[in-house]
């Protein structure tokens, strides 16, 4: 049968939810089979979900997604035979006006609006995923977690590497975004066994190595200044390509070797220039620079297209607040939120594993894919769990709640002030004077 990997992995999922593993499996394939909803209750509607509305908010005030199993889950997925693609990244889950939840902080959220913040109140939320497709939307999450107001996105994908990487049998190659690009980041990834590919900002400088010893004083640790937007402070390329890309026309790929980040001097890394020239009816794009870090990388041909590939996680993020209906509930503690959040990757890694199987079906607005989307796989999940079935148990009904006692007082609910996270200066000593 052609679903039959899919059906061991729900199988295999389903005792890994916790104590309320059968409402949350219904949950989750209310949500597959479910386009549109105006508000989290609405999902209860759902044939697949056979409890009633209160068992939406009971399953993740009771559930416990155990996410490490769910992780090394999610990784026998994943092909042996090459090199697994990471990306990783973080995004909002916006609550402006929930001023009884706890732990709200300022995020990034990108505004249209010449001259707005772009930020917003709410809970940052981290995420590696696998990119299975040099092109394509498919992103498959193997950890999605909470930022809380202690951490930072940067400590935050430092902790989910290392937790992925341990579990992988091959060295994977990681992608991040500018925001990683610093040498914190680089120093504190420097002991994981992976390799890392990361955009940087036009405006940084980096080093070069230091010249050999003179003998006098102390050792200098960084050689000559490379300054990506200055070009009079480039040496010549190490390796230099040229070639002709269907999509962006001529693109020039520069490499040089054995510069580091101020912050991480013990860290070498190789810095990429990708120019692509100007095409008939296009305006010419500013050249992209990343950097990597790790072993020896393949050849200049096949390094410079894999950071292509990073945009899949911006797709999937995308898709899950928008099909999967992510950032839908205003939900009451950053606990019921994070349990629901811990369903996404699991959603996710079910479409992928149907993918084969659906018979695309589109509407009449729609143009036929030949390779499925994550959308267009949901669209037809239903006539597969008509086959497949549920591994949740029916219901137990247990009679009707008293409701609340008559003569017991309501308290207010708490509420919490914003959470604005900041960092401190290493403050220069005084001069004393002589």
């Amino acid at each position: 049968m052609i679903f039959d990997r899919l059906q061991q992995f729900r199988q295999a999922a389903h005792p890994l939810l916790g104590r309320a593993k059968n409402a949350l499996f219904d949950l989750m394939d209310a949500v597959l089979t479910t386009a549109y909803i105006s508000s989290f209750v609405m999902l209860s509607l759902s044939p697949l979900f056979r409890r009633q509305w209160p068992s939406l908010y009971k399953a993740l005030q009771d559930g416990r997604p155990q996410r490490n199993k769910l992780m090394r889950l999610y990784i026998e997925q994943i092909p042996t035979d090459q090199r697994p693609v990471l990306a990783g990244d973080h995004t909002n889950y916006p609550r402006l006006e929930a001023k009884t939840l706890k732990d709200r902080t300022y995020e990034h959220q990108p505004t249209l609006i010449p001259g707005n913040k772009p930020i917003t109140i709410g809970q940052g939320y981290s995420t590696i995923a696998w990119v299975p497709e040099g092109a394509g939307s498919w992103a498959l999450p193997l950890r999605h977690e909470r930022i809380t107001s202690f951490e930072s996105p940067i400590s935050k994908a430092v902790f989910q590497l290392k937790q992925v990487s341990r579990q992988l049998s091959v060295r994977p190659i990681v992608l991040y975004d500018s925001e990683f690009g610093n040498g914190k980041f680089a120093q504190q990834t420097l002991d994981i066994a992976a390799d890392i590919l990361v955009r940087l900002r036009s405006n940084i400088c980096l080093w070069g190595a230091p010249p050999v010893y003179s003998g006098k004083g102390r050792p200098r640790v960084h050689g000559d200044k490379f300054k990506l937007n200055d070009p009079t402070t480039w040496p010549t390329p190490d390796e230099t390509l040229q070639v002709e890309d269907p999509k962006l026309g001529t693109v020039t790929v520069r490499q040089w070797h054995g510069l580091h980040f101020r912050k991480s001097s013990q860290r070498p890394i190789r810095v990429l220039s990708i120019d692509c020239q100007s095409r008939a009816g296009r305006p010419r794009l500013r050249p992209l620079w990343i950097a990597w870090m790790g072993d020896p990388p393949p050849p200049l041909a096949q390094l410079w297209p894999q950071y292509l590939r990073r945009g899949a996680i911006d797709h999937w993020y995308r898709f899950a607040k928008q099909r999967l209906h992510w950032t839908v509930p205003n939900l009451e503690t950053p606990q019921q939120a994070e349990r629901w959040s811990d369903l996404m990757p699991l959603i996710t890694w079910q479409l992928w594993l149907a993918r084969d199987g659906v018979q695309d079906s589109p509407l009449p607005w729609q143009k036929p894919q030949t390779n499925l989307t994550p959308g267009r796989v949901a669209q037809g999940f239903a006539a597969i769990l008509t086959q497949l079935g549920t591994p949740a148990g029916p219901p137990k009904p247990r009679g009707k709640s008293p409701g609340w006692p008559a003569g017991k007082s309501r308290k207010q609910r708490t509420r919490y002030p914003m959470v604005k996270k900041g960092f401190t200066r290493t403050k220069k000593a005084a001069k004393t004077a002589a």
